[in-house]
């Protein structure tokens, strides 16, 4: 019977079976797993670790006891089994002390273990000189480059790891594999978005979810509004952020990447500060704080009594402190997010030095990583409240994305050419607001810069100026610069 419907899945398994040396036949398993991992649903996958537990022997072969452990533990976190990391655990210690990492099999296990484990940073001084030198097929590569990549960006090295990441799907396409290029394109829509390329992100998420459709990757399409939430986040839209969180919180999507609970922080947090306190405690009633080795984990717990008081100085000292634990590379892209919503709150409570000191350092943050997007969007809120280059005091952040009632605004203009502004804008139906990264971009065109040198200013490509000028455009009801120079006299900064 077919176990799966990928044709060089059921050869390799048809082999392990005819196969009659047991490491052998536990090999073609393993290489079966590696080959459908992006695409069956992961309890499909569990007769493969069945199998590999039935070519065990006694006295045990390490090169099977690895094989079956990764398999078993990699089937087991996707099916939330409980104890499941102790496979990982055991496959990392036996390709240590077998020392079996030569061999690019098991160098695909050691990364996906520790990738699977939630320790990026292990990556990169452990494997990356084997990575250089395997030599293996070209499906193979563009995993381990992509495993690579993913690595690199996880523990905070964006700009590497995009980089990483856009080798790994050249091979990927050289290899024919669509299942690999589907999930690395799928990790660049949240990279791109990260780093500020918001136009190079909007691409990616169309085509990921065209090469999951594709290649049939139900795991890479399951994870694809994770890496959209990203996007909408840096691009400053609320409402369509507010409901990718509220759908990761649903389905429990970030099991894998660790995010689960922040996901669920974050929705909370929102409700918290919107006014809906009985929806944020139900969200988290009952739930535990995560295992201390979980990443972002030394901060849940205050900032759970944060969400609880959300106005209290105490409780927001008391979360501040926390983040000082958050030390592990893994997490360099949680402090400055946290750091963000502390200080977006003291400044709607009208604490400046508070709100100031928080925001400048999620700045330093952000920066420190080559997340330019994220670092834009901190930065508008810290001129809202009067940081460097801001307009002063009197307007307040939110480190949510801006909801359409808060963006700065620009009426559309009737027919003929552009208008006065409306007293109430948000009350037409034709008046469409722009987000804070468009009126920067609205600003400096109509201020006579090329897309080049607006693209220089703002830290971000030529490509993302394009991308936010085709909005600006369509919300402006403009045809060409002139006539957005004429549009743009008549924005409202700090609405």
């Amino acid at each position: 019977m077919r176990v799966f419907s990928d044709v060089e899945t059921d050869l390799l398994l048809a082999a392990a079976r005819r196969a009659t040396e047991p490491v052998a036949a536990a090999r073609l398993v393993a290489e079966a797993f590696f080959h459908v991992s992006r695409t069956a649903d992961p309890a499909a996958m569990s007769p493969l670790a069945d199998r590999l537990s039935a070519l065990r022997s006694d006295p045990a072969r390490p090169q099977t006891e690895v094989l079956f452990h990764t398999v078993a533990g990699a089937v087991g976190v996707r099916t939330r089994k409980p104890h499941a990391t102790r496979h990982l655990e055991t496959a990392l210690r036996l390709l240590e002390t077998h020392r079996l990492h030569a061999d690019p099999l098991y160098l695909e296990c050691a990364m996906f273990c520790t990738l699977t484990l939630m320790r990026p940073e292990e990556i990169r001084p452990r494997y990356a000189h084997l990575v250089a030198q395997a030599d293996t097929a070209p499906a193979r590569r563009a995993r381990l480059v992509a495993m690579l990549g993913l690595a690199d960006a996880w523990s905070g090295d964006l700009l590497r790891g995009r980089l990483g990441l856009h080798e790994a799907r050249q091979l990927a396409r050289a290899a024919q594999r669509l299942d690999i290029e589907a999930e690395v394109t799928s990790w660049l829509v949240k990279i791109e978005a990260m780093c500020g390329d918001l136009a190079a992100s909007a691409a990616c998420l169309t085509q990921s979810r065209d090469l999951a459709a594709r290649s049939g990757s139900r795991w890479v399409a399951a994870h694809i509004a994770e890496c959209a939430a990203t996007l909408h986040l840096a691009s400053g839209d609320t409402e369509a952020w507010l409901g990718m969180v509220e759908f990761l919180v649903g389905t429990m999507v970030g099991v894998n990447s660790g995010l689960i609970f922040e996901h669920r922080w974050e929705l909370a947090t929102h409700y918290a500060l919107h006014g809906r306190a009985d929806a944020a405690a139900e969200l988290l009633s009952g739930l535990p704080d995560p295992p201390l080795g979980w990443p972002g984990a030394p901060a849940l717990p205050a900032w759970r009594g944060w969400i609880n008081q959300p106005a209290d100085p105490a409780a927001m000292a008391r979360f501040e402190t926390s983040l000082t634990g958050l030390n592990r590379a893994v997490e360099r892209l949680s402090r400055p997010r946290m750091a963000w919503l502390l200080g977006a709150q003291h400044a709607r409570l009208g604490r400046r030095a508070d709100a100031t000191r928080l925001l400048e350092a999620a700045c330093t943050g952000y920066a420190a990583i080559g997340a330019a997007g994220l670092l834009a969007q901190v930065m508008a809120d810290l001129q809202r409240i009067g940081g460097p280059g801001g307009p002063g005091v009197g307007n307040r952040a939110d480190a949510t994305p801006r909801s359409d009632a808060s963006r700065p605004s620009v009426p559309a203009p009737r027919s003929g050419g552009p208008r006065s502004a409306d007293p109430d804008p948000a009350g037409r139906p034709d008046a469409q607001r722009l987000t804070e990264a468009e009126v920067r971009v609205a600003q400096a065109v109509a201020g006579g810069l090329s897309n080049r040198e607006v693209a220089a200013m703002l830290g971000v490509s030529a490509k993302t100026v394009e991308f936010h000028l085709g909005n600006i455009f369509r919300k402006l009801g403009v045809r060409n610069r002139t006539e957005l120079a004429s549009a743009t006299s008549v924005l409202r900064l700090g609405a």
